[in-house]
């Protein structure tokens, strides 16, 4: 591999590049004579048994509720890692970053509701413009804000950290149902066996990566999201303890997992769920409450909420702008953190599972449109930024 190329890979960029082309690729194959094949591919059914335990899922839920979960996973790591040991371990540090994802998260969801006030299916999807893809955002602005200081990127990615946990609380609280008392059981046991493993500081990697399958399994026949397994097995997962190589485990395993997911099980998740039909397509369907909810909460929303939040909390004093930056620079990352992609695609499945393809469809049209709509305006005013401190 040469020397370009690697460089290239290890750009944050590089990941939401890939999400872009793989999203491309899904609207080819869902507005072709493709189109089948797509929807076949996605529909066609999976199965795993041991003995009377049978997993049996079409692919796509295999992608949305198996390989998010490593996406969870690795969210997980991170946040742990960042609060421990990173630029969530102090007070000072994670002030205005929470304070702007609260507020990113709330002002966005009361703009759905209001829009879908009238219709009491269209609004459970509340939350879907509630979320910031952070490898879309990231690549967006290493692409445009090369020059602009590092504390700027740090406050996005705080942001976007904070809006994940956030997004796990609302998967957990709004999108699980028909729970299984013997399958939270099982869960809850493998967790205490991880605690276990963590508390007598077990090297063997391999056992608690076995022992997190189990609880990913039984939280998937609980009626809790699977996802949420990654994030709470991650939560089990040593930092300061090495693993049998040698490496200190969390961190050993957080960087193993990152190429996996930013190339491939990310793209592999926007290619099954960014398929958007949009031959047939009437400006009824384009202009419905649904995607409008979503398009106004992502672009407009996530802007109000964050910027708003920020200068209330930096002109009360309760927090201050990150080192070196200025407003037009803060607002510019408040308009990438209306770039929702992968985790709004994905919280709009849970919310739409049981509804036909007309509500799943608008949920890929609003999110589609408000993402790129933040990215291209965000772009803009990252670059318009960055020149005037030059």
């Amino acid at each position: 591999m040469s020397k370009k190329l690697k460089q290239m890979i290890q750009h944050d960029a590089a990941g939401g590049v890939i999400l872009v082309c793989a999203a491309i690729l899904a609207l080819i194959f869902a507005n072709s004579p493709l189109d089948g094949f797509y929807n076949g591919m996605l529909n066609l059914p999976v199965a795993i048994q041991f003995g009377s335990f049978e997993i049996a899922k079409p692919l796509l839920l295999w992608i949305n509720d198996g390989l998010m979960a490593i996406f969870f996973f690795m969210v997980g790591l991170e946040i742990k890692r960042e609060i421990l040991q990173g630029h969530l371990s102090s007070v000072a540090q994670i002030t205005l970053p929470a304070i702007a994802a609260i507020a990113g998260i709330a002002v966005p969801a009361l703009i759905y509701v209001w829009f879908n006030q009238d219709d009491p299916i269209a609004v459970t999807g509340w939350a879907i413009p509630s979320a910031t893809d952070i490898a879309f955002a990231l690549g967006v602005f290493s692409l445009f804000g090369r020059s602009l200081p590092i504390t700027l990127k740090l406050f996005l990615l705080s942001v976007a950290i904070f809006d994940d946990i956030g997004a796990i609380v609302i998967i957990a609280l709004f999108y699980s149902a028909d729970l299984s008392t013997t399958s939270l059981i099982i869960a809850a046991v493998g967790l205490l066996a991880l605690f276990g493993l963590n508390r007598y500081k077990v090297r063997a990697q391999g056992a608690y990566v076995l022992i997190g399958i189990i609880v990913w399994a039984a939280v998937l026949k609980s009626g809790v999201h699977a996802t949420l397994a990654g994030f709470a097995v991650a939560m089990f997962i040593p930092i300061n303890v090495k693993n049998e190589d040698g490496h200190p485990m969390l961190h050993h395993m957080e960087h193993s997992l990152h190429n996996w997911v930013a190339f491939f099980i990310l793209p592999v998740f926007a290619f099954a769920n960014a398929g958007v039909q949009l031959i047939g397509t009437t400006t009824e369907d384009i202009f419905n409450p649904i995607v409008m909810g979503i398009v106004a909460g992502l672009f407009i929303g996530k802007q109000v909420g964050i910027f708003g939040a920020c200068w209330l909390a930096v002109k009360s004093g309760l927090a201050k702008l990150p080192d070196g930056t200025n407003w037009l620079q803060l607002y510019g990352v408040t308009l990438l953190c209306g770039i929702g992609f992968t985790m709004s695609l994905f919280i709009g499945s849970l919310a739409f599972e049981h509804q036909g393809f007309e509500h799943l469809n608008s949920v890929k049209v609003g999110v589609l449109s408000g993402s790129i709509l933040s990215a291209i305006v965000g772009a803009f005013f990252i670059s318009r930024s960055r020149k005037v401190t030059e």
